[in-house]
């Protein structure tokens, strides 16, 4: 008889515990265990939270090299079955080699679940018959696990859910993220004060009780906004590094249907508009995707969105200050181009109009689309069709945690017929999907690589730029993690070419999230190792830093209404000289859509407390040696980036945040 020293770890997360009882058999190359009962010294303590509990297994010989574990658990008479989250097994054979079989999974019912060692295996390299039967039943269960299902036409595919509890056990929210989100959502308005103004239709009287409502709550960075939102310079800035940075370009000829003339820009002859756009001075921002949407109708009034045009400047002193502001996209005598020199309030308001068209272009097309939508698809394909003991599997799981929850949410909490989004924004209702329509027509792989997207748009060089700055670095770290990490496994482009669970990943993310749109330069299959690793680091920088920078600062710019109208409710002025104090009070949304986006950009902030930093992977799904060290130099280099950028932001007079490794998430779970 011969023996292997079994160790058991649960995991150490609320409601972990089991009480049934716990059975593995071993399987092998040269043979399997009987299935044994993991009975040990603690008796029914052997599997509660945290716990590490060691057995024994005999077997008449030598099972040979270890190719998976089967476990399964059954409840006792008087005891129901219950939910048992093991973290991992380890196994020492008698001739004393150690294999680690990764589990991090909820076992809730009494069959039989097999698990892989940890070396990571692509099909084929996976000889065992075992093996690869166990690979097939997993792929067809995840199959029927996570099913795709059409939200609306036009827009990347979701996962098929009823409620967030029909959700598999692995991709649902914590007990932690659960409470707090659910406390979170439900106190919103309460834990800002607002109680009592949420359902109140009325317009602002003044400046001075809009104030006295974001007073209830505020962040440093949007008492910042608060002093400075009516300021050229701040306008300015946002488009670099307030939560749209992905709108701004250089401009070196002024579109047609923006007729801008020196006289306008530069009435004291100083300079001209073709000289400064030679230098690379000139900058536009074009929100044509909004053009034609059709506005919302909120608290039985129609309402405006604009889909304005803007010229900035850079300045001698480096700042980026707008110059001329067109509202509609076809020029005419009732659409006026608003200039800095125009009476305050004109170009007050022409600035609220812009600020407004951002808050719908950002929520719909650079943060919901963009991050949320497409870090869905990448996640239910990775969960479809790729087997845990796939290298791809081991390097993108920690990027899909609460994903798949947090967008059942926001489909039925924000853009459902009855979501704050859809109630209270200009673009809810039918205007959203077009834009979501548009925006996906539009998208292309390049302007998701961060490197290709900021040459593309020719802003290599502008200053101050820390959203570029830092962005690019993180990327570059990634891409070299990821570089480390796949070339271990994938040695030649034939590797990857054969890698039929690797193909079906990129083919389903090309149907179901770009719905087969080849314009979008998305590669429906991978040729070589090359593209395999930019596309493997498009997808976690997007996961990843990418929606930290859209998204962690919501409340920071859109907490004080004026800076970020949710909506506005009286077209612009169609001619120069008409406007007041009164004019922009009686354009702001009501009290009630007002608070209500506060609340809902409050929540979107909201930094949940079991948070997992990028680079941090407390499953340790890679057991090999080399991939482990290639993850602990990747977590040295962030950790370096993140003194870079702290030390920084202490010079700074708006620090700048969101690219900070240490406060971006491992993936989109906000």
């Amino acid at each position: 008889m011969v023996q292997y020293k079994v160790t058991v770890f649960t995991g150490d997360i609320l409601n972990s515990t089991t009480l049934n009882n716990v059975f593995i058999k071993l399987v092998g190359t040269d043979g399997e265990s009987d299935r044994t009962w993991l009975m040990g010294l603690k008796g029914a303590s052997s599997f509660v939270r945290g716990a590490v509990s060691k057995f024994k297994v005999s077997c008449s010989t030598s099972l040979g090299n270890l190719v998976l574990i089967e476990l399964d658990k059954q409840s006792l008479p008087l005891f129901p079955e219950d939910a048992w989250f093991c973290a991992k097994v380890e196994v020492k054979s008698p001739e004393g080699d150690i294999y680690s079989f990764p589990i991090y999974r909820w076992i809730t019912d009494s069959k039989v679940h097999r698990f892989r060692d940890g070396k990571a295996l692509r099909i084929f390299e996976d000889n065992h018959h075992l093996g690869r039967y166990s690979r097939q039943q997993e792929i067809h269960q995840r199959e029927e696990d996570y099913r795709w299902d059409a939200y609306a036409e036009g827009i990347p595919h979701s996962m098929k859910a009823e409620n967030p509890s029909s959700l598999p056990y692995e991709v649902q929210f914590s007990f932690t993220k659960t409470t707090e989100f659910l406390y979170t959502a439900s106190t919103g308005l309460t834990e800002l004060k607002l109680k009592g103004l949420d359902n109140c239709k009325k317009k602002w009287d003044n400046i001075e009780s809009i104030n006295r409502v974001f007073c209830c709550k505020k962040t440093e960075i949007s008492e910042y906004v608060h002093e400075h939102w009516k300021e050229d310079a701040f306008f300015g800035y946002q488009f670099l590094n307030g939560v749209n940075p992905m709108l701004i370009q250089l401009c070196t000829a002024l579109p047609s249907n923006f007729p801008v003339t020196d006289d306008m820009v530069f009435p004291h002859g100083q300079c001209s508009l073709a000289d400064e756009m030679k230098k690379g001075n000139i900058f536009l921002c074009d929100y044509k995707r909004l053009d034609g949407v059709k506005a919302n109708t909120i608290n039985g009034k129609k309402q405006y969105l604009m889909a304005p045009l803007i010229l900035l400047h850079k300045t001698p002193d480096d700042k980026l200050m707008p110059i001329a502001i067109q509202l509609k996209q076809i020029p005419s005598d009732d659409n006026p181009i608003f200039l800095p020199t125009d009476s305050e309030y004109d170009w007050l308001i022409a600035k609220i109009f812009v600020r407004s068209a951002d808050f719908n272009e950002h929520q719909l097309n650079v943060h919901l689309l963009r991050t949320h939508l497409l870090a869905e698809v990448f996640a239910v394909s990775l969960l479809r069709n790729v087997p845990m003991v796939h290298p791809l599997y081991k390097l993108l799981k920690p990027h899909t945690r609460y994903t798949l929850q947090i967008n059942f949410l926001a489909r039925r909490l924000l853009i459902s017929d009855t979501g704050n989004f859809t109630q209270f924004a200009s673009s809810g209702g039918e205007g959203m999907f077009t834009i979501l329509d548009r925006s996906l027509s539009s998208l292309t792989y390049s302007s998701l690589c961060i490197p290709d997207d900021i040459a593309e748009r020719g802003v290599e060089a502008v200053p101050n730029f820390y959203y570029r700055d830092d962005g690019l670095k993180v990327w570059d770290i990634i891409h070299r993690f990821v570089q480390g990490m796949l070339s271990y496994y994938y040695k030649s482009d034939s590797d990857v070419e054969q890698d039929s669970e690797l193909q079906k990943w990129i083919l389903d993310i090309f149907e179901h999230g770009f719905l087969s749109r080849a314009e979008t330069g998305i590669p429906q299959t991978f040729t070589s190792v090359t593209e395999l690793i930019k596309f493997v680091t498009m997808v976690i920088y997007t996961c990843s830093a990418q929606h930290a920078a859209v998204n962690c600062g919501q409340f920071d710019y859109a907490g004080w209404m004026p800076n970020t109208p949710i909506s506005l409710q009286l077209p612009p002025p169609t001619t120069k000289g008409t406007t007041s104090e009164a004019t922009m009070l009686a354009t702001f949304p009501d009290v009630n859509v007002t608070v209500q986006g506060m609340a809902t950009v409050w929540l979107l902030s909201k930094q949940s407390s079991d948070f997992v930093p990028l680079g941090q992977y407390p499953e340790e799904h890679f057991t090999e040696e080399i991939p482990r060290k290639i993850l602990k130099d990747f977590q040295m280099e962030l950790e370096d980036l993140s003194l870079v950028i702290k030390a920084r932001n202490k010079r700074l007079e708006i620090p700048y945040t969101c690219m900070d490794p240490s406060e971006i998430e491992n993936s989109v779970a906000i």
